[in-house]
C-alpha cells in the first residue's frame, strides 16, 4: 500500500522544526527513524498532512554526561547507544535492553527518542526509562518544560507530549554504584515485541542481602509498571528461593495485562512472576560479578 499524500519538511534547526510544529500543530508527524510511522502510514492508519523529517537536526544528536545522569539527544541512534563506552560504563541496562530491540539492522535506524515517544508498553526503552526515574525535555516555540517518566507515558501509544512539543533530550540517572542490572522478556522469536518482560537492578550489602531494589515491567500493562511493594519486599532480604517465589506471587496479582492474539491475560501474570525471579536473581549475580 501507498501512505496518503503529505507534505515533507526536512529542517536543520530545532527553532525550524517548532515553527513547523507551530503552524501545523497535530496535523504534523515527526520522522525519526520511521520503522513505526511508516507502516502506519503505508497502511493508512495515519493521514498527517506534513512529515517533518528530523535526520538532519544535528542538535537532536549526541551522548554526554551531567550532574550524574547520561543525556541523550531524542535523535541517537539505539545502536550508537548500544555500542557507545560511556553509556556501556555509566548505564548496562540500556545495551541491555537494546540487545532485545529488533535486529541490528532495525538499531541502526531506530532512535532511542522515537522509541521513547511511541510508547509501546511492550517495549524495552520505556521500562528502562521507568525503572531509572528518566526525564523528559520537551520544548515548544515560547517555552520548555521537564517531565518525570511517570508523568510522561499516559496509557497505550500515548504521552504527555502536546502537539507542538518536541522532545529533544532524555536525561537518565546511573544507578548507585555496584547495582547489577538485567533485562529479560519472552517473545514468539527474538525481535518480536515481548509478550511479557522485565527490568530490575539489585544493589546487595555487604552481607549479601538487598540493599536496594528496582523493577520495572513491560508488556503487562498499558504503560511501564513499577511495583513498589515488590521492590519494598526485597529490601534488607536474602534473595533466596523462597523470597523469589514469594516475589513471583505478589507481581502475578499486582500485574494487570489485557489479553491479545499473542497471549491471554493469565499467560502474561505467569510469565510476569517467572521473568521477576529471574531478572532479579541475574541483576544480583551481576552486582556481585562486577564487584569482583
Amino acid at each position: 500500500m501507498k501512505p496518503a499524500r503529505f507534505l515533507y519538511a526536512a529542517p536543520e534547526t530545532v527553532d525550524e522544526v517548532l515553527d513547523l510544529l507551530n503552524a501545523h500543530g497535530d496535523e504534523a508527524k515527526l520522522l525519526a527513524g520511521g520503522q513505526s510511522l511508516m507502516p502506519l502510514m503505508n497502511m493508512r492508519l495515519a493521514r498527517p498532512a506534513v512529515v517533518i523529517d528530523l535526520n538532519r537536526v544535528r542538535a537532536l544528536d549526541g551522548v554526554d554526561e551531567a550532574d550524574g545522569a547520561l543525556r541523550f539527544g531524542a535523535m541517537v541512534r539505539q545502536r550508537t547507544a548500544e555500542k557507545h563506552a560511556l553509556v556501556r560504563g555509566a548505564l548496562p541496562m540500556l545495551p541491555q535492553a537494546l540487545a532485545w530491540v529488533g535486529h541490528t539492522q532495525v538499531r541502526t535506524r531506530g532512535t532511542i527518542g522515537g522509541s521513547l515517544v511511541h510508547a509501546d508498553p511492550a517495549a524495552e526503552l520505556p521500562a528502562v526509562a521507568a525503572l531509572h526515574e528518566a526525564t523528559f525535555v520537551l520544548r515548544k516555540k515560547s517555552s520548555e518544560r521537564v517531565l518525570a517518566a511517570a508523568d510522561f507515558f499516559i496509557t497505550y501509544l500515548t504521552t504527555a507530549i502536546a502537539p507542538t512539543e518536541l522532545l529533544t533530550e532524555i536525561r537518565i540517572p546511573a544507578l548507585p554504584a555496584g547495582t547489577g542490572t538485567s533485562v529479560l522478556e519472552v517473545s514468539r522469536r527474538h525481535g518480536d515485541f515481548a509478550m511479557a518482560g522485565a527490568a530490575g537492578g539489585v544493589k546487595l550489602d555487604g552481607d549479601g542481602r538487598c540493599a536496594d531494589a528496582r523493577l520495572a515491567f513491560f508488556g503487562v500493562g498499558p504503560t511501564p509498571v513499577r511495583i513498589d511493594d515488590a521492590e519494598a519486599l526485597l529490601r534488607g532480604r536474602s534473595l533466596d528461593d523462597a523470597t523469589l517465589r514469594e516475589l513471583a506471587r505478589l507481581v502475578s496479582a499486582r500485574v494487570e495485562p489485557d489479553s491479545d492474539i499473542h497471549a491471554d491475560a493469565d499467560y502474561r501474570r505467569h510469565l510476569a512472576g517467572v521473568l521477576a525471579k529471574r531478572v532479579v536473581a541475574a541483576a544480583a549475580n551481576h552486582g556481585t560479578e562486577a564487584a569482583a
